[in-house]
């Protein structure tokens, strides 16, 4: 570049061809750049991929834990948080919990009667969560391994999924026995008027046919005094968890000189019963009597008819005029209702109260599971049976086949 004698400037060509060649890039470095971009799109959809992958592995395993947890409020404990089952169980590790020191406790504060009774009503809470801690660990075996490959963050989420897997499930039961529930009393009491699906407003004591079924089993509905003495909660006449309600029983009556006769095999307890653990429909099919033949015995799914001890409560909520799920209906508590019905099948007071415990609850087997009539059919009807005769037939076919052979 250079400047000539008027004041402009001039250009060397030589120099301009040199700047350009600077500015513009090679096809080396072209290629290098192109390649380098290249690999950094690579990367960001490999991250994304990542990302992706890891979202769906993570809603995947929160569904999981969801679904897993349905089952915690039907068969493992209707109240008692999954917390409270861990800790319970864990404490029993930590303190080496034996009966030993139990005896040694009780001594120790036996002339003090309110103390011991405190004592035993704290270890019978402690024995009902270790239980449900056994139940949940049997039916869900994989979360104590879970448990201890997770870290604290992740174990509390899980915790957390599986409460509200059991939470949803209870509001759905709930929700689902709502409407059945007025449709059973429509059809079997036949009120007037009809009491209605969609309105809870209506039910509980003001509604005759309702009343009728919530009253306490000593108590008799049909007597006016009993009708008005309830529904202005006067005394004698206050509802609690102590009285069992008489849907709980067979035709809806109890026997006052034996209470534990026809307990627990009211029609519409069956009915919830099977709507919850079966299907809505197979609720309409309850005509067996329950005293055939076990249709599946010591099969797994006929042992759970036990687990229908939450039913119970879900279906005098579903008559209740009570709207949204809470533990206190007025003076009736739910929590204690539920523990009574639960030691009345868990903690029998001696030999004969079990076998009667356990004859009840093969006949809910039989109830909700059908009857069986194979042990009817003898040999005669059997061998003429379809798959019998065709037997003899293909065997009498290859027989005449080789002797004409």
């Amino acid at each position: 570049m250079s400047q000539d004698d008027g004041g402009a400037t001039v250009i060397d060509p030589g120099t301009q061809q040199s700047e350009n060649n600077l500015q513009q890039p090679s096809e080396a470095q072209l290629a290098f750049l192109q390649a380098r971009q290249r690999r950094k799109i690579a990367e960001l959809e490999d991250k994304i991929e990542t990302l992706e992958s890891g979202r769906t592995s993570k809603e995947r395993q929160t569904n999981y834990y969801l679904t897993q947890g349905r089952g915690i409020r039907r068969i493992v404990a209707l109240y008692d948080s999954i917390e409270d089952l861990i800790s319970e169980n864990d404490r029993r590790y930590d303190e080496d919990f034996n009966d030993e020191e139990v005896a040694t406790f009780e001594s120790v504060f036996r002339p003090r009667f309110f103390t011991r009774v405190l004592t035993l009503i704290c270890l019978c809470s402690q024995e009902r969560l270790q239980t449900g801690y056994d139940i949940m660990t049997r039916n869900l075996p994989w979360i104590v391994k879970q448990s201890s490959n997770m870290e604290h963050d992740e174990y509390v989420c899980m915790l957390k999924m599986l409460r509200q897997g059991a939470d949803g499930a209870r509001g759905d039961d709930t929700a689902k026995l709502k409407t059945l529930v007025a449709d059973w009393v429509n059809r079997d009491l036949n009120p007037n008027p009809l009491v209605d699906s969609d309105d809870k407003h209506h039910r509980g004591f003001i509604n005759d046919a309702c009343g009728k079924l919530l009253c306490p089993a000593e108590l008799d509905w049909n007597n006016p005094a009993t009708k008005a003495g309830i529904r202005d909660r006067s005394e004698g006449y206050t509802v609690t968890e102590l009285s069992f309600p008489s849907f709980l029983y067979e035709k809806y009556t109890a026997n006052l000189d034996n209470l534990e006769a026809g307990l627990f095999k009211g029609q519409i307890l069956v009915q919830g019963y099977k709507a919850v653990f079966t299907s809505p429909s197979s609720a309409k099919d309850i005509d067996g009597d329950g005293d055939g033949a076990d249709v599946i015995e010591n099969n797994r799914r006929a042992r759970r008819a036990g687990w229908g001890l939450k039913v119970k409560k879900h279906v005098r909520f579903a008559l209740s005029s009570i709207t949204s799920w809470r533990t206190i209906d007025g003076d009736f508590d739910y929590v204690q209702f539920w523990r009574s019905i639960v030691d009345f099948f868990e903690r029998p007071p001696g030999r004969e109260a079990r076998r009667r415990v356990n004859k009840l609850l093969e006949w809910w087997n039989r109830k909700v599971f059908g009857r069986s009539h194979r042990q009817n059919l003898s040999d005669a009807v059997r061998s003429n049976m379809s798959v019998n005769a065709l037997a003899r037939q293909r065997a009498a076919i290859d027989d005449a086949s080789f002797d004409s052979n």
